[in-house]
């Protein structure tokens, strides 16, 4: 009696996607500018709804106290949700405006947490390299601020989902390696 390995229903399913993820992410890379309008549009859809969402829950429980604030929150959400899609340029400006200004602060906050952990840990290099890169990420952002915005955003986005599928296709084929190994392995 020979022992099998169950293979999953659908092996080629993480495969497959993990390549849709390797295309979208070249073509938001290929597309940047296209890819930048289509992330801030997706982010002011996001907050709007998160705006109306708070409106919801403010008028369900106004009786529970903190109603004006709750309504002024929410009016901030569906406010800027309406200008993030109202002016889509002046969007992709303050969002890589904030996130050069976010990359920066956490480059900072990362170089005090390496030194801290000097003593503490033997790989706090990487944490000093990761510091460096992400305030020297978030420099030039500044520096090249605003012409950057129009594609930098899109880029990142791009980069990131070509980064999933990338792993998504290795985890993927390494899977269907290892079952291939373990298959034979029992058999024998």
């Amino acid at each position: 009696m020979t022992a099998t390995i169950e293979q999953p229903k659908n092996k080629n399913g993480a495969l497959w996607s993990g390549v849709l993820l390797i295309a979208l992410g070249i073509g938001a890379a290929v597309a940047p500018v296209f890819s930048t309008l289509v992330s801030e549009t997706w982010i002011a859809l996001i907050i709007l709804s998160a705006g109306f969402t708070k409106l919801v829950y403010a008028v369900q429980t106004r009786e529970q106290g903190g109603f004006i604030w709750k309504v002024l929150l929410s009016a901030l959400y569906i406010a800027t949700g309406i200008m993030l899609l109202v002016a889509p340029l002046t969007g992709v400006l303050t969002l890589t405006l904030l996130l050069g200004s976010f990359l920066l602060a956490e480059g900072g906050f990362e170089f005090v947490l390496a030194f801290r952990l000097r003593e503490q840990k033997n790989n706090w290099l990487w944490l000093l390299g990761n510091a460096i890169l992400t305030a020297g990420l978030g420099a030039f952002i500044w520096f090249q601020y605003p012409f950057d915005a129009p594609w930098l955003l899109g880029t990142l986005v791009g980069a990131s989902i070509f980064a999933s599928g990338l792993s998504r296709v290795m985890f993927s084929l390494n899977s269907q390696a290892q079952a291939v190994d373990g298959s034979s392995a029992t058999s024998a």
